[in-house]
């Protein structure tokens, strides 16, 4: 007998099936910085963070952001879209020594392009 479990994210998993990569820049630092999109948390979509980079110090839980999600359909086809950002976990061990994943939540589409 299979058992059905609940999902208990607000986000649902399959934006990841629709966009592979988020792209935004800071206020205090002159770069754009573009991370691959990564559905490999219990805590939902998130994107992983040397924890060197300088984006670490300058984001934290609950700020909103205006996000650029790049299409999976084709490159040229980006939704810029309000996030917010959930949760910031350290990993100290396995696949992402060294990185920290910071969870995403899409909280509004702003426009197409």
């Amino acid at each position: 007998m299979e058992i059905k479990q609940t999902e208990r994210r607000s986000e649902e998993r399959n934006i990841t099936a629709l966009y592979y990569s988020v792209e935004f820049s800071i206020k205090e630092l002159s770069y754009i910085y573009q991370f691959k999109l990564r559905d490999i948390s219990q805590k939902g979509m998130c994107i992983v963070v040397k924890e060197n980079s300088p984006v670490l110090q300058h984001i934290k839980i609950n700020d909103l952001l205006d996000m650029k999600y790049y299409s999976v359909e084709t490159a040229d086809k980006t939704d810029t879209i309000i996030t917010k950002i959930k949760h910031i976990t350290k990993h100290a061990h396995g696949r992402f020594q060294g990185h920290s994943l910071v969870g995403l939540k899409i909280l509004n589409k702003d426009k197409d392009n």
